[in-house]
């Protein structure tokens, strides 16, 4: 019997960045759906089981780093990873305070996050290596 197929929800207002995430991750025959903004996401109707949320951090309205907390209001759990062009010490001690699994500067190395997600989803990681440095390294 095949695994369950993985979700994995993109949050990103730039369009070409959701573009690109989602056909790295089909590659990997992993599922992807992708939203514009966080409103948007906390809107659909999603699964959380074998899922996780790869989220920019800086966007139009909520900010990714409010998720954490707005999932949990509304009784839902999903590992979440965060993706930030805007990196510094502070915004990783905050990241992982709020229990982010990882946090990528962009531009992500395409493997890197693939192992994150496996890792964020069965808590293993695909290469023998997890996301244990903020930059997935």
């Amino acid at each position: 019997m095949s695994p369950p197929p993985i979700h994995v929800y993109i949050v990103d207002d730039d369009p070409s960045v959701r573009t690109a995430y989602a056909r790295l991750l089909r590659s990997a025959l992993i599922e992807a759906q992708t939203f514009s903004c966080v409103e948007e996401f906390l809107n659909a109707r999603v699964t959380d089981a074998n899922a996780c949320v790869v989220s920019d951090i800086v966007m139009p309205g909520t900010s990714g780093l409010e998720l954490p907390n707005k999932l949990a209001h509304s009784g839902r759990k999903l590992p979440i990873i965060f993706i930030t062009a805007h990196d510094s010490k502070e915004l990783r001690n905050r990241a992982q305070s709020i229990g982010a699994v990882a946090l990528f500067r962009k531009p992500v190395d395409g493997q890197a996050l693939l192992d994150a997600i496996a890792w964020a989803v069965n808590r293993t990681p695909v290469t023998g290596t997890h996301p244990t440095e903020p930059n997935g390294k």
